[in-house]
């Protein structure tokens, strides 16, 4: 039987075209269907997996797998990220929600905890040989009262992307590719000495650095660095692992993260070597993808941003810096999971076997993440490199692997989305006005998330 592969690209406004397209679908128990093919429904778009390169490989799996299955027909829908919560959570309520949801990171699940199926029957029925893996990461994704909900898939280390041609034009050493080693000076690479290496970097339309008195930050052409692609939690990590939930489950501050939060205000308003809101939207910083632009020296991202690295070409990796003496590397890791709600479990994981057996090496070399298999990742690295060929080195991203946030940055809050989109209001606060006081902003935030968090506590009771 010849099948066709079915794909499906999620704005909000097909949504209700897709759900039509579910409640028609015949259901598979019905007699006149009894030789058809099991429809198992993978939905992307809660973390990686919207971008061009992503969705031709995902496609490309789909089009596999549909080729050497006869019993099975994958189908792939692929949600824009800043619609793809609203679109599940309605597709899960559709006679035929989403069998397979991923790739999904902590943060990305947190907003859909309970939902997911627990894998150890499936796996016991399939057979399915778990000591491929590493016990500990296997044991990451079992949740007390659900079950082991996940499997280890790939893990994206952070560490600084930076821009060897900005360096080189600025008569600059590179940060260091080697945790312990000092700056080329011979001092500690901390924050301080990143602070002194960015705002060297950063130039103004005359050429003035951030240090001259001449340098004028209402015609910055070139930053020192940036936070790439993350929330103020992500960010905050940099100066150590910390939560907004108490032991008892209040909201506080980590002293360690408002101590950033003044070093970061100050590196945006007073020192300039961090774009605010209005520069990281500008053409000039590529309209919100800031290292991509070529005019960013040093970016701290995940390894995932392989994917995006637009025109820059001549990159490296270099280590991240250290805060009191102390490394904080923040980690991300991503997994597909079954979901509950799967009409079909059974052959859901036969699919979600395939996305972690043969098709696991296409996908991760787009998504950017390094294998949980331990043979597997030279051949990654490799992959890598023949995409990337003026010489990376990728030891700096095995070795952030031993630096990770406990707790994770993404850890789940009480009412999580609205707690996660106070705390993403109050990261754009930061970055858009000049003239807060910082110490009201953080207690106003806290006494916010108090409230939020007591909003769930109110519901469970």
């Amino acid at each position: 039987m010849l099948k066709k592969t079915k794909i499906v690209l999620v704005t909000m406004v097909a949504v209700a075209s897709l759900l039509l397209a579910s409640a028609t679908k015949t259901p598979q128990t019905q007699t006149v269907e009894a030789q058809e093919p099991v429809v198992i429904t993978w939905f992307v778009g809660l973390g990686a997996g919207g971008d061009p390169p992503q969705i031709e490989a995902q496609n490309k799996v789909v089009a596999d797998f549909n080729e050497t299955h006869d019993d099975i027909q994958l189908e792939i829908v692929i949600a824009e990220n800043n619609v793809a919560y609203d679109t599940l959570n309605t597709l899960l309520n559709s006679p035929n929600p989403p069998d397979i949801v991923g790739p999904v990171g902590i943060r990305g699940a947190n907003a859909f905890d309970g939902n997911f199926a627990d894998l150890e029957p499936l796996i016991e029925a399939a057979g399915y040989d778990l000591s491929q893996f590493p016990e500990s990461l296997v044991d990451f994704y079992r949740v007390e009262g659900q079950g082991l909900i996940g499997l280890p898939f790939g893990q994206f280390p952070s560490m600084i992307f930076f821009n060897r041609d900005l360096f080189d034009a600025a008569g600059i050493p590179y940060p260091p590719q080697e945790y312990g080693a000092p700056y080329a000076d011979g001092e500690e690479w901390n924050f301080d000495k990143l602070r002194e290496v960015a705002m060297l970097l950063t130039l103004d339309a005359n050429g003035n650095n951030a240090f001259s008195p001449d340098f004028d930050p209402e015609n910055i052409v070139q930053f020192g660095f940036v936070n790439q692609f993350t929330d103020f939690r992500g960010a905050a990590t940099s100066f150590g692992a910390g939560s907004f939930v108490d032991e008892n489950g209040n909201a506080v501050m980590p002293p360690q993260w408002e101590e950033y939060t003044y070093w970061l205000y100050d590196a945006m308003w007073v020192d300039h070597f961090i774009p605010t809101a209005n520069y990281e939207a500008s053409d000039l910083l590529a309209n919100g993808n800031p290292f991509a632009s070529g005019n960013v020296a040093m970016a701290m991202t995940h390894l995932w941003y392989t994917c995006c690295l637009g025109e820059v070409s001549n990159w490296d990796l270099a280590v991240h810096p250290s805060y009191n003496g102390v490394v904080t590397a923040k980690l991300h890791a991503d997994t597909f999971r079954i979901l509950k709600a799967s009409q079909h479990p059974e052959e859901a994981f036969e699919v979600l076997a395939y996305l972690f057996g043969p098709a696991s090496d296409e996908l991760l070399a787009v998504y950017g993440g390094v294998p949980a298999r331990p043979e597997a990742q030279d051949a990654f690295f490799a992959t890598l490199d023949e995409r990337y060929p003026q010489g990376v080195n990728w030891q700096v991203a095995i070795d952030s692997l031993a630096y990770p946030d406990n707790p994770n940055h993404e850890s789940n809050m009480p009412n999580f989305q609205k707690a996660d989109e106070r705390i993403k209001a109050f990261g754009s606060l930061l970055s858009s006005d000049g003239d807060l006081d910082l110490e009201e902003a953080i207690n106003t935030l806290i006494s916010d998330l108090q409230a939020i968090f007591d909003e769930a506590k109110a519901e469970s009771e």
